[in-house]
């Protein structure tokens, strides 16, 4: 099984909804948005965290991809700041 920093750098996804993502990881708070993009209460490890953001945002992609009524670019989008937040966490401690 590949580590979740591989998995990250292997998502390929359009420019706009990163460039979007890059905006607001300024304001990435771990303990509200991470809290908000689970919808549960956030792992401690960024590690764990980051597995469950990119299932998500694997599934939010998914449904942009079939052209989903129900999907949401500003929840991808707040998605993908999360896993850009964990992501920074983890890196130094790597």
């Amino acid at each position: 099984m590949q580590d979740a920093l591989t998995l990250l750098r292997k998502l390929r996804r359009p420019r706009l909804l990163i460039r979007a993502a890059r905006a607001g990881l300024a304001d990435y708070r771990r303990e509200v948005h991470l809290r908000r993009s689970l919808g549960t209460e956030p792992p401690r490890r960024a590690g764990p965290a980051l597995i469950r953001l990119i299932e998500i945002e694997t599934d939010l992609n998914d449904a942009r991809l079939r052209k989903c009524a129900s999907y949401s670019v500003a929840r991808h989008v707040e998605v993908l700041v999360a896993m850009m937040g964990e992501a920074q966490l983890m890196r130094p401690a790597a």
